[in-house]
């Protein structure tokens, strides 16, 4: 049984590029809905699924995020995950549809909650505005506010994975962008400017025709402006994302124990246990936390052609024990060597099983939290 993804915005919600892949589910806002109707929609969710997983963008009001919490305390159930993303609304659009994409094979809950994450790093995420008087979420010099109370100044931003901005038009460097196959989602606001489809298509080598969609109506708050182009490249091949998340090493978690991938539970939030000074995990490729909310390394090494390596050695997912991976380049491979195995009725063995669960006493929501009583 596939885990739900839901959303807290019908925002969140794009088309499904395959006909097969199930949709997100969206959970109506706070506002002028009482809590035992929020109550029971995550209840049909979790009599049909089992487990839930909502994606919350950190710009999301505070009553969002409360109402989300209040609703999991009182079912009592340590079977949803709230996924905060800090990425802009169409970016965090396209994770949604990667995850919901994802919940189609063979990961387990754990896995595709903390999986987020990890995709977040490879969506390249940005705008092209028309000001930046009021852009509040990526950081913007003063001689740039200055600059942008000129007459027909534009600016194309990248939110993540790394911040940037230039001013278009003016021989500017070009933005940071990936290392990797991808395709470009447009969503146009108030802005007329082609620049996205006429100077970023060619510097980024983006293969194929643009895809667009109707701009998010939480965008211009985000951006600060409604006189903007939001884009937002991405991995679009479901075989190389399975093989992107399945070559990560996956642990228990010792709290909850759900398996995870990364340095963090997609489910109770609680972080992997650091290992002790000079210690190692085994053979994987963790080279313990550096530093709190930061990955160390869970992005594995690339086994074999058609796997992608983080291209810049940074990141949520840096190399092993600290080094660079080498990128690959997917033009040269051949993604149908990532496919899972076909259905045969049996589930297929995992290579990169964890092995059986940790026994715990109790299934708590977080650390410090009350034993909780599962639902039927």
């Amino acid at each position: 049984m596939p885990t739900a993804i839901a959303v807290t915005s019908a925002d969140l919600v794009l088309p499904p590029t395959d006909p097969g892949t199930p949709r997100a589910a969206v959970l109506p806002p706070p506002e002028g809905r009482p809590l035992d109707a929020s109550i029971a929609d995550v209840q049909q969710l979790l009599a049909r699924y089992g487990h839930v997983v909502v994606v919350c963008p950190t710009s999301a009001p505070a009553a969002v995020e409360n109402r989300l919490h209040a609703v999991r305390s009182l079912l009592e159930s340590d079977r949803i995950a709230l996924v905060r993303t800090d990425l802009p609304p169409l970016g965090a659009a396209v994770l949604v549809r990667q995850l919901c994409l994802l919940a189609g094979y063979d990961f387990s809950p754990g896995v595709l909650a903390s999986a987020a994450r990890l995709l977040a790093h490879y969506i390249y995420a940005g705008a092209v505005l028309g000001s930046v008087s009021r852009l509040d979420r990526v950081p913007v010099g003063l001689g740039t506010h200055l600059k942008s109370w000129l007459p027909g100044a534009h600016f194309a931003v990248l939110a993540g994975p790394t911040p940037q901005m230039v001013r278009v038009g003016t021989g500017e460097e070009a933005l940071a962008g990936p290392e990797f196959a991808t395709e470009l989602l447009l969503a146009r606001g108030r802005l007329q400017t082609d620049w996205p489809t006429t100077t970023l298509v060619p510097r980024w080598r983006i293969p194929g025709p643009v895809q667009e969609t109707p701009l998010p109506a939480s965008s211009p708050d985000w951006w600060g402006t409604g006189k903007l182009v939001e884009f937002a490249a991405y991995l679009p091949d479901p075989a190389v994302l399975h093989q992107l998340v399945s070559s990560v090493r996956r642990e228990i978690c010792h709290w909850c124990g759900m398996d995870l991938i990364g340095d963090r539970c997609g489910f109770c939030g609680a972080p992997l246990t650091v290992p002790e000074a000079g210690g190692t995990r085994g053979t994987g490729s963790y080279a313990g936390v550096q530093e709190a909310g930061s990955y160390a390394g869970a992005y594995t090494s690339a086994q074999e052609a058609g796997s992608y390596t983080d291209a810049h050695g940074t990141g949520p997912y840096a190399g092993a024990r600290g080094t660079a991976p080498r990128a690959v380049d997917p033009r040269t491979t051949d993604p149908r060597r990532a496919l899972p195995p076909a259905d045969t009725g049996t589930a297929p063995a995992d290579a990169h099983a964890p092995g059986p669960a940790v026994p715990h006493p109790t299934r708590a929501l977080g650390p410090g939290a009350h034993t909780p009583r599962a639902l039927p």
